[in-house]
């Protein structure tokens, strides 16, 4: 039997050493969905819309066949039962046929096992669901180095995204919002880059928490150099992820195309300090696309660094966040009843100030005090006595010392 002309002993051989931790002995026809679902991280760009549709209509098994018998447009168009598709299949095929070599697929598969790396499809356990909302933009498998079991942390997790030039104030923020998500049990997902990126990563994992890496190149290689201890740390206490194969490189393109990964796989994001051509607004957009949760940090107003994240809130609907219960509030909704302004009411305030340390005061009397409605009053000693700022006693009422 050979597949995609090639000996299924081989697909096998290639497949086997790239199987998430668990899985054992599996059958010819999980070999040749791994492959090909491995395939087609080789083959197209990431995103590239037109093979997520012939991989989600076909299958990838099915459409890797067609594209290597040499099927022509007309011939995906029939089996796909879509006319409308022909345009975008042909040129699809003009794109994917120059990396369509076994030698190419197979060596992918053998650079990801000499990595440790392990390949992550659909059919299996801890497939990050949440990437499928990108529909046929979603990846067709995912390489990873680490333990895939960290990605269901994910499922409740937040994007902590930003400039690669952050300053001193964007650090401080980050590493105070990681910390406060790790203590509601929250995962954190960046991109592994420097500044804001790295910042994420470090204080996640100082606070005890589980953090992932989404990166646009092949993980042979961590990008950037300067981070790959960091990554290494990453891969060994949660994982890092790409769709990219081992032996592609960062382009300016991928990282475009990652950020979309990482907005799909987290439950909200926030960017924390960014200007206005950062890479994490280009995040911020495709969580808005998704109907993901988005927040934005607000900066100081002279500062450069922050004028992204100050068009977030601006223009496009962000929510301003100061702390990790504001995002938290983001992805399950408002919690307590905030405090007024300034802690009080004007009534209550009204009446606090009224109000003696020592000599007790009726309702009556502090209405005429405050000018206030003696039932208004009342309501307001109610609320104070509450909060703790007033207590009755005797024939009226004192400020609590």
């Amino acid at each position: 039997m050979t597949p995609f002309r090639i000996d299924l002993a081989r697909l096998r051989a290639a497949v086997t050493p790239t199987l998430p931790d668990g899985k054992a002995d599996i059958s010819d026809a999980d070999v040749l969905e791994r492959f090909a679902a491995g395939a087609w991280t080789v083959l197209p760009e990431p995103g590239d819309g037109v093979a997520g549709l012939v991989r989600e209509r076909l299958g990838p098994v099915r459409s890797l066949q067609l594209l290597i018998d040499g099927a022509t447009a007309a011939d995906w168009v029939r089996e796909l039962d879509d006319r409308e598709s022909a345009s975008g299949v042909a040129q699809g095929i003009a794109r994917w046929q120059p990396r369509l070599a076994a030698e190419r697929i197979l060596g992918a598969f053998t650079q990801g096992a000499a990595f440790g790396q392990r390949l992550l499809t659909r059919a299996d356990e801890h497939w990050p669901h949440a990437l499928d909302d990108l529909g046929p933009h979603a990846p067709a498998a995912l390489w990873m180095r680490g333990d895939p079991a960290a990605l269901a942390a994910c499922e409740r997790s937040a994007a902590l995204v930003g400039s690669r030039a952050s300053s001193g104030y964007g650090e401080l923020v980050t590493g105070q919002l990681a910390a406060g998500l790790v203590g509601r049990r929250y995962a954190v997902v960046s991109g592994g880059a420097y500044g804001i990126d790295g910042t994420a990563h470090r204080a996640t994992m100082a606070a005890g928490g589980v953090t992932v890496a989404v990166l646009a190149g092949g993980l042979d290689r961590f990008y950037p150099a300067g981070h790959d201890e960091l990554l290494q740390r990453v891969a060994d206490t949660a994982c890092v992820i790409a769709e990219a194969p081992s032996g592609v490189p960062p382009t300016r393109w991928r990282f475009l195309a990652r950020n979309r990964l990482i907005a799909a796989l987290a439950s909200v994001t926030v960017v924390v300090e960014a200007g206005s051509r950062s890479g994490s607004i280009n995040t911020a957009g495709h969580a808005a696309a998704l109907g993901r949760p988005l927040g934005a940090v607000p900066g100081p107003v002279t500062s450069g660094g922050s004028t992204g994240c100050h068009r977030l809130l601006r223009e496009y609907g962000a929510v301003l966040v100061e702390r990790a219960e504001h995002i938290v509030e983001l992805v399950e909704g408002p919690g307590e009843e905030p405090a007024p302004l300034g802690g009080e009411s004007r009534d209550e305030m009204c009446v606090l100030d009224a109000l003696s340390t020592r000599a007790p005061r009726s309702a009556d009397e502090l209405a005429i005090r405050t000018g206030m409605a003696p039932s208004d009053v009342s309501a307001s000693l109610a609320l104070l006595e509450l909060g703790g700022r007033a207590v009755e006693r005797g024939s009226g009422w004192v400020r609590s010392s």
